[in-house]
């Protein structure tokens, strides 16, 4: 069973779909025991950083989601979260990835970074298998994480930043692969069969 954090900031629908297209039981909550009892986590985002992180903290998921040993995979907004800080309303996040979420430069690039860009991962990621490097997922961000030890896979939006990051149990995705066609639906396959 994949428990889905319920937080008023996750674009639920769409993972919900996606899972059930991939025949994948799931339970959508905000309950920390209820998470628990769940095989792996998946922690989506859409929405703004500090608003986000208020929520987290009312249910006490912040410190559940910090603690947990389950695989969790955060997306987009998800995966900022769990950085360090983020520029977006100066907000301090969760701590798990050391690293800054950053703006990208209005006076550089249009913002926010929207549509199918390439993501080229390390080859020996089994997020990542059977998903050719180069592949175009579905892109919705105005801030990212620069390119760290954690950075399993990389995109280039005037300048490369981290498509997906990986620590320990933690894993998270910049890009939404519950919009990301056949390549998304692999991903999802990859992180529920053997992550």
């Amino acid at each position: 069973m994949i428990g889905i954090v319920e937080y008023g900031a996750g674009n639920t629908a769409s993972v919900i779909n996606a899972l059930k297209t991939l025949g994948v039981e799931y339970l959508l909550s905000s309950q920390n025991d209820k998470l628990d009892e769940c095989d792996k986590i998946i922690f989506p985002g859409v929405g703004e950083a500090s608003s986000a992180m208020l929520r987290l903290k009312e249910n006490k998921l912040d410190e559940y989601l910090k603690n947990t040993k389950k695989p969790l995979l955060g997306i987009c907004l998800g995966m900022q979260l769990l950085s360090n800080k983020s520029e977006e309303g100066n907000t301090e996040c969760l701590g798990i990835i050391n690293s800054n979420c950053l703006k990208f430069d209005a006076k550089e690039v249009k913002i926010p970074h929207m549509g199918w860009s390439e993501v080229f991962h390390e080859q020996e990621e089994l997020l990542f298998k059977d998903i050719k490097d180069g592949e175009y997922f579905y892109f919705a961000n105005s801030y990212y994480l620069p390119v760290t030890t954690a950075s399993i896979a990389k995109c280039d939006y005037n300048g490369v930043f981290s498509a997906a990051v990986k620590k320990n149990n933690f894993y998270g995705v910049q890009f939404h692969p519950e919009k990301s066609g056949d390549a998304g639906l692999q991903l999802l396959k990859n992180y529920v069969e053997l992550c």
